[in-house]
């Protein structure tokens, strides 16, 4: 007979789904994790069977709530984090989707969103929504099923079918079709959400067209989403907490006062820096967005994107074949030492923030005929470096510098890519005794409605620095490296 109380945190991510069960103390109890196929169906297209996601994701959970009363832990209720922006839409009585779901780094929509920038709309939506316009999020997407799969925009206007980012589908499904329901961090990605009404923009709406019937109730980010049904992990559970990856990561590393600022390098990299009761707005390219919302207040934050992170690993590893796992770049990496002019750009997907050119594609600068695997392994770890920098550069612009930063994510396992981040920022970096702090957010947002944690104190007290990484590099050799890659940033925006 389980004995102590324990949280389900369900991290659906954008390479794998996973399920991670946490105690009152937040220690990991249960893990279970299943990857799933990516689909490439045209050049610039990224799309998940939504199936694949469902499954995976519940094959998880079903494995994770064994191992935890294995344990005796008794799961009390769940959190649910996500890919953000990735756009599903399915029948309202059936579940059956329309269509696969377009994953967030899809660029399918480029001409539609040159075409409403063209038009100079982009002032008010950025106003509107704290966000660019850009494929990245959701609303040029839904709108695109909407126009190109036979019969959808019909049946959307007749109330048939549900819109919903990943959090939402998964409730939907967990809840056997009761529940509708998003959070306001998952919102404010959609390009439809208006981040100061807190309220879905009508003007936004109409301008893509989608019908207000489609879209899911939005909630606070630790609120009721409904209950389980019964039959899907033996017994009815409550869902209690929501976010977004990133705003789940931060909500994870105790971001939780105005200042504070992490930077997680999962599939791709995303700093999140924290503004508390305001909505700043950047001047230099950065998105505004919702960090979290709590009794019915939304505190915002400072957001740079980059599409290609630990994603670059991934292609190493698959598309290349030059790495067997992730965790042998650093080993590459460290045999080298210098990079030997070799400069990787990763716009596998297009360049984010602050670049925002979704045309652009990956290169590899600098190749002789000595360069080898372990070359190019450390360009892919260092790009994800220089990156960084880009972003901080953009807050420095914006009058934002931090003194340093927390970092997590698989990425942030890696001690010379730690080292590096640290001298091209040119500040502490600190990796948490957590670093699963994207499903520890989620947790964190459950437990907190669930009465677990009493406060964001509490939570605050719970943070442990494992590590501290420290800029050694002269301020020279930093500024050199930085100029070699903004040379290769801009061949690669010139050719786009």
């Amino acid at each position: 007979m389980a004995t102590s109380p324990g949280i389900l945190a369900i991290d659906q991510g954008t390479t794998s789904s996973r399920a991670i069960v946490f105690d009152g103390q937040t220690r990991i109890i249960a893990t279970a994790q299943q990857e799933f196929e990516q689909l490439f169906p045209e050049d610039g297209w990224v799309e998940h069977h939504p199936e694949a996601i469902w499954q995976t994701t519940l094959a998880t959970a079903k494995e994770a709530l064994t191992g935890a009363a294995d344990r005796d832990i008794e799961v009390s209720c769940i959190g649910i984090t996500n890919q953000r922006e990735t756009t599903v839409v399915w029948d309202r009585i059936t579940g059956e989707t329309v269509y696969n779901a377009i994953v967030w780094q899809d660029r399918r929509t480029h001409a539609f969103c040159q075409e409403l920038a063209s038009r100079g709309l982009e002032a008010d939506i950025h106003a509107r929504t704290g966000l660019l316009i850009d494929p990245y999020f959701s609303a040029s997407k839904l709108a695109w099923i909407l126009d190109h799969v036979d019969g959808a925009r019909q049946r959307a206007e007749r109330g048939e079918l549900c819109f919903g980012t990943v959090d939402c589908f998964l409730i939907w499904k967990l809840t056997a079709g009761r529940s509708h329901a998003t959070d306001a961090t998952n919102a404010s990605r959609t390009g439809l959400f208006n981040i100061h009404s807190q309220q879905w923009d009508e003007k936004l709406l109409k301008l893509y067209n989608v019908p207000a019937a489609m879209m899911p109730q939005v909630k606070d980010s630790s609120d009721d989403f409904g209950d389980t049904d019964r039959q899907l992990l033996g017994r009815s559970i409550p869902i209690l907490g929501v976010a977004g990856d990133q705003q789940a990561a931060a909500f994870g590393q105790c971001c939780f006062e105005a200042g504070a600022i992490k930077s997680t390098y999962g599939t791709g990299c995303f700093v999140l820096m924290n503004t508390g009761e305001k909505a700043l707005s950047s001047s230099n390219k950065l998105l505004t967005t919702v960090a979290y919302r709590l009794h019915g207040k939304p505190y915002y934050a400072i957001e740079g994107s980059i599409f290609i992170a630990g994603a670059a690993m991934q292609w190493l590893r698959d598309g290349l074949g030059i790495i067997d796992s992730a965790a042998e770049s650093a080993a590459l990496a460290e045999s080298l030492t210098d990079n030997r002019g070799v400069y990787f750009v990763p716009a596998l997907t297009g360049l984010g923030a602050p670049y925002w050119q979704p045309k652009a594609r990956g290169a590899i600068f600098g190749i002789t005929r000595d360069t080898g695997p372990a070359d190019i392994a450390r360009a892919a770890l260092e790009s994800v470096c220089y990156l960084t920098a880009d972003l901080f550069s953009a807050m420095a612009a914006d009058g934002i510098t931090p003194a340093s930063i927390r970092v997590d994510g698989g990425m942030s396992q890696n001690n010379w890519l730690l080292q590096y981040l640290a001298d091209m920022l040119d500040l502490t970096v600190q990796r948490p005794a957590v670093v699963e702090t994207t499903a520890l957010g989620a947790a964190f947002l459950a437990g907190y409605r669930a009465g677990i944690f009493n406060s964001l104190e509490d939570l605050a007290a719970s943070w442990h620095c494992q590590a501290s990484f420290e800029p050694t590099m002269p301020a020279a050799n930093r500024q050199q490296l930085l100029a070699g890659w903004h040379r290769a940033i801009e061949q690669v925006i010139n050719i786009a």
